[in-house]
């Protein structure tokens, strides 16, 4: 048996073994080839999509959803010039993705400058870590770049690779050794048995303490579910932490922002008990909050909202666990009709009833929600960044960590679609409602392509307004001309329907209602184009984020 392997080979090994099944990329013509016909010769199947940015969130998604590393592929120059966007949100969106490029080789820059740019320098803020693969010990510097990413704070690491490197021949290791490399080491971390104490004796003193769960928090759904159980005190999960406890549970009372929503519930409450709580996830205003802090997270936040009063860093299963065994006494005075009044009184204010033309976004998400779960349905949730983002995270329920995915530390449009279809693709046994406005779509039009060449099972739902209607309320809230945030209507349903897909447009809640019977009994991909009511927009701004 051969025990020399080329430096492309040696990598494909690596991300199989990480367990990756797909990566996705739009490929150049030097070393992606060699990339890809490795992989493929380890039964990972490559996804071709439409744009290099799109390919990095298919693989943020596939991360987010599965807990594996996502592994995106493009050409050097504008390939990853294109692909930045989707870089900075698996940097900030805190999602374990490899990305791959092309790179020059030094005798080529000795002359080229044609496409020719520092490309680690571009992404030396994004990435965690960089390699050209050139060193004598490839498998372990591999292994080392797919630890880094799949450590907290997760995030994105870059290999640029040229066509040489790519074809070098290096040693193969036994598979034994390469499996005991390749997989991801957890650290043992010490927990500091006062700290611990500090923590217990601070909850056992409180006596209406409230959970904020972060992003952090969806490695430890089991403990956290266990340990807010025992509380019995009221829940507040971030965007990316929805489904960490089902958004049914009644101890759920509404998102966490950092802005107004929550501020009734933290108002009456006299502890914070932050879990995973990721600053990135928070909106960009001060603090409102003037009530003790104490946090448990995976990773330190150097930059932070709040000081917290206790602060302990480690493996969060682990000291949620250690924690409990010091409370089975503690009880608190929080009450489950104080619990109901505040989660009706949040959704009530995110609710508001339509105008005279089009439908309210609230409704749109809650008749999606109601006719899954009528089908037994319990669907991922992908959602743009954009004003109908609070109806659908409000109103369309996550049952477990993963269920929500959203460019929320980002908070980059064009998000929704590509991360619909990666997860559409890591499970084929439920739809994925894929929300998102019609300028986030026109900016990723292109994968419903993708969409419909792979026949992902998803329903997009298109929130058509015929403008940046975030972006238009804050210039009404100033005074100002509209200018540069409305556009002329477009015809989405028309769209998708010629590139092969289902497409229907709807004006009526009667139309819609018909409309997602069609689409979730449907096998292929379907998008539904919504005549939107933008009027209550502002409304649902104000009472999420004040």
């Amino acid at each position: 048996m051969d025990k020399n392997i080329t430096v492309a080979q040696a990598l494909a090994q690596a991300i199989a073994l990480a367990g990756v099944k797909r990566i996705f990329g739009l490929p150049g013509g030097r070393s992606c080839l060699d990339v890809i016909d490795a992989t493929a010769q380890q039964g990972i199947d490559f996804i071709l999509t439409k744009t290099e940015s799109a390919a990095v969130m298919m693989a943020g998604a596939v991360a987010e959803t599965s807990g594996v590393i996502g592994v995106a592929l493009m050409t050097k120059g504008p390939g990853l010039a294109n692909g930045v966007n989707g870089v900075a949100y698996a940097s900030l969106d805190r999602a374990p993705v490899l990305v791959i490029t092309e790179g020059m080789a030094p005798k080529q820059l000795s002359f080229v400058t044609h496409q020719v740019y520092d490309q680690r320098a571009v992404l030396t803020p994004l990435v965690k870590g960089h390699s050209r693969l050139v060193g004598s010990d490839v498998i372990q510097e591999i292994a080392g770049l797919i630890e880094l990413a799949c450590t907290p704070p997760f995030g994105p690491v870059h290999i640029e690779l040229t066509s040489e490197v790519a074809q070098r021949i290096v040693n193969k290791l036994p598979d034994e050794k390469s499996s005991q490399l390749i997989a991801v080491h957890k650290k043992t971390q010490v927990i500091d048995l006062s700290t611990l104490k500090k923590i217990s004796d601070r909850i056992i003193a409180s006596r209406k303490p409230v959970v904020v769960l972060g992003l952090e928090a969806r490695q430890h759904s089991t403990a956290v579910r266990k340990f807010i159980e025992m509380l019995g005190c009221p829940v507040l999960p971030t965007y990316k932490a929805k489904g960490v406890v089902p958004d049914q549970d009644s101890q759920v009372v509404c998102l966490f922002t950092g802005g107004s929503q929550e501020a009734e519930c933290i108002a009456q409450s006299d502890l914070m008990i932050m879990i995973g709580l990721d600053p990135v996830e928070l909106v960009a205003q001060a603090w409102p909050y003037g009530k003790p802090a104490i946090e448990i997270a995976a990773s330190e936040h150097p930059k932070h909202y709040v000081n917290p009063e206790i602060s302990m860093i480690g493996p969060i299963s682990e000291i949620l666990l250690s924690i409990e065994t010091s409370l089975r006494q503690f009880s608190n005075s929080w009450t489950q009709d104080e619990m109901k009044v505040m989660r009706d009184d949040a959704r009530d204010r995110l609710s508001y009833r339509k105008g005279s033309q089009g439908l309210a976004p609230d409704f749109v998400v809650q008749q999606t929600a109601q006719a899954c779960a009528i089908r037994g349905l319990k669907p991922r949730m992908a959602v743009d960044a954009g004003a109908h983002m609070f109806s659908a995270a409000a109103f369309f329920p996550s049952h477990q960590a993963g269920d929500t995915l959203i460019s929320n530390g980002l908070g980059s449009m064009a998000f929704a679609l590509p991360a619909a279809i990666g997860a559409s693709l890591d499970d084929l046994s439920q739809p994925v409602i894929c929300f998102i406005g019609d300028g986030g779509l026109m900016m990723c039009l292109g994968e419903l392509c993708t969409a419909i060449e792979l026949n992902a099972r998803v329903v997009i739902i298109v929130f058509n307004d015929s403008a940046l209607s975030l972006i238009d309320i804050k210039q009404q809230s100033r005074h100002f001309e509209p200018i540069g945030v409305r556009w002329e209507p477009h015809n989405f349903a028309g769209i998708m329907e010629q590139l092969g897909g289902v497409g229907i447009k709807v004006k009526t809640e009667d139309e819609f209602k018909a409309a997602l019977n069609i689409s979730l009994e449907n096998k292929k991909p379907c998008l539904i184009d919504v005549l939107i009511d933008p009027s209550g927009y502002s409304q649902q701004l104000k009472a999420m984020r004040g």
